[in-house]
C-alpha cells in the first residue's frame, strides 16, 4: 500500500506531494521542467513505476505562482537547484525519509537543476535520471557531479540528444545515456513513456540500496 500525503516545502511551502511504499528503502526528488509542475502526468506516471519497486517519490512545485509567472525564473537554474536543495533539506527532516539514500529525477530545465543540486548537496545525492533533458544548462557543474547519473533521450528528439551527448561527454561519474528509439521530446508515443519508467526504475534500484553497516 501507497500512502499519500499533500506536504508543504522549505520555507515558501512550496506545494508538494509525498507518496511512500510501506518501508520505502529510497526517495526520489523530481524536479519539472518549463511550463510545468508536480501535477506533470508524465512524471506522475514514472513516480507509479518507481512505488512499484519500493520507492518513495515527492513532486513538488519549484516556484511559487507569482514567480512561475516570470518566464526567467522557470530557466533560472541556480533557482531552481536551491528550490531542490530545501527540499532535500526538509525531507531529512522527516521521520519516515531522513535516513533513507536520495535520488533526483528531472526533466527538461529540471534536469539541470538536479544535477546542479547533486554536486551542491554531494552527500545527499546517491542517483540522477533526466528524462529529456537540458543537463548543457548545467555547464559548469557537469564534471564535479558524482552521484551516478542516467540521461534518457527520445531518438527523434534530435536537438536535445545533440545537447545530452554534449554533456554526457562532460560527466565524470558512472554514466549512462540511454536513447529510446523513434521517441520524441514529450516521449508520447505508445510504449515510449513505459520505457522511460523502467530504464529510470532499474537505474534508481541499481543506485538507491541502503548501505550496508559496517564491520566492527
Amino acid at each position: 500500500m501507497t500512502i499519500r500525503n499533500e506536504v508543504d516545502i522549505g520555507p515558501r511551502r512550496l506545494p508538494g506531494t509525498l507518496e511512500a511504499p510501506a518501508r520505502a528503502r529510497a526517495l526520489v526528488i523530481f524536479a519539472h521542467g518549463s511550463g510545468s509542475s508536480r501535477a506533470s502526468p508524465r512524471n506522475r506516471r514514472v513516480a507509479a513505476r518507481l512505488h512499484e519497486r519500493g520507492l518513495a517519490t515527492l513532486l513538488f512545485d519549484l516556484l511559487t505562482e507569482p514567480e512561475a509567472s516570470d518566464r526567467r525564473n522557470v530557466f533560472d537554474i541556480a533557482l531552481l537547484a536551491r528550490r531542490l536543495g530545501e527540499a532535500i533539506q526538509w525531507a531529512r527532516a522527516q521521520p519516515g525519509s531522513a535516513a533513507v539514500p536520495y535520488g533526483l529525477f528531472g526533466a527538461s530545465t529540471g534536469a539541470a537543476a538536479a544535477l546542479l543540486a547533486a554536486v551542491e548537496h554531494a552527500a545527499d545525492v546517491r542517483a540522477i535520471v533526466s528524462r529529456g533533458g537540458r543537463p548543457d544548462l548545467a555547464a559548469d557543474a557537469l564534471p564535479r557531479v558524482t552521484a551516478p547519473t542516467l540521461l534518457i533521450v527520445g531518438g527523434d528528439d534530435t536537438q536535445v540528444l545533440t545537447l545530452n551527448r554534449w554533456a554526457f561527454e562532460r560527466l565524470a561519474c558512472v554514466k549512462r545515456l540511454a536513447v529510446v528509439p523513434r521517441a520524441t521530446h514529450l516521449f508520447e508515443e505508445p510504449g515510449a513513456l513505459e520505457q522511460v519508467a523502467t530504464l529510470a526504475a532499474d537505474w534508481f534500484a541499481e543506485h538507491l540500496r541502503p548501505e550496508e553497516p559496517a564491520d566492527e
